[in-house]
């Protein structure tokens, strides 16, 4: 590019496209290329959340542990969700018997 002007430049142009490579490759050049991409990517840990993908196909693939691990997960759901429910009644409760007891006295509302 010829960066006054923004335009490729022509000579450039010509000799990219004139150019050819004079070496021959080696023999199964190719194939070698491929065996080391395939070593490489067998050496590369897996993303954390690939292992876990992983894993799940694992466990899902045998129906006993599958449905202890859904199992599992379910009962931990109720008991958070009773948990926080139990949590929400009791502050509503409290809440409401304070409002209660400004109603019936209206002496006990605090003073500004």
């Amino acid at each position: 590019m010829n960066p006054e002007k923004g335009q490729p430049d022509a000579s450039l142009d010509r000799a990219l496209r004139e150019w050819r490579p004079s070496v021959s490759l080696a023999p199964r050049f190719n194939e070698r290329v491929w065996q080391r991409i395939v070593r490489q990517e067998a050496e590369i840990p897996a993303a954390l959340w690939l292992r876990c993908a992983q894993w799940l196909n694992g466990v899902f693939a045998r129906p006993s542990l599958a449905v202890t691990y859904v199992s599992t997960l379910l009962l931990a759901g109720l008991l958070a969700g009773y948990w926080h429910a139990r949590h929400d009644n009791t502050q509503a409760s409290e809440e409401l018997s304070a409002r209660y007891v400004r109603l019936m006295d209206p002496y006990q509302m605090p003073r500004h």
